[in-house]
């Protein structure tokens, strides 16, 4: 994923975070902020210490970028929204991340609600 794609500034991660608008379940949290005249999305992803060492915590961020890259088309563009992931998102296959990530997404009604019927066609 592009870093243009990315809530980078440690004030733009703290703007989406203080809006307090989040959902989650129980492998990740998302907060979200909308932001109208946005051209696309951007994502903040943030794996605590508690998930494991360095290497854990990579695997994790690589796998949540990944699916987020995979679900670009269906992801709402006028928003900027922050990933945290839970101690159990380092247990996961890929497949389970992701799956994941759309259960979450959908709660936070960033992604298409009709994913799986658009994704299956």
């Amino acid at each position: 994923m592009r870093k243009s794609y990315r809530v980078k500034k440690e004030s733009e991660f703290q703007e989406v975070f203080e809006t307090h608008n989040s959902v989650a379940n129980r492998q990740f949290v998302i907060y979200s902020l909308d932001k109208p005249n946005q051209l696309h999305f951007r994502v903040g992803i943030s794996v605590g210490k508690k998930i494991g060492n360095a290497v854990h915590r990579n695997w994790v961020k690589r796998r949540i970028r990944q699916s987020l890259l995979e679900l670009k088309p269906y992801l709402r563009q006028d928003v900027d929204f922050i990933v945290i992931a839970r101690p159990a998102a380092d247990q996961m296959s890929m497949a389970d991340v992701k799956a994941s990530l759309i259960h979450v997404l959908k709660l936070a009604k960033l992604i298409d609600p009709n994913y799986d019927s658009e994704e299956k066609s």
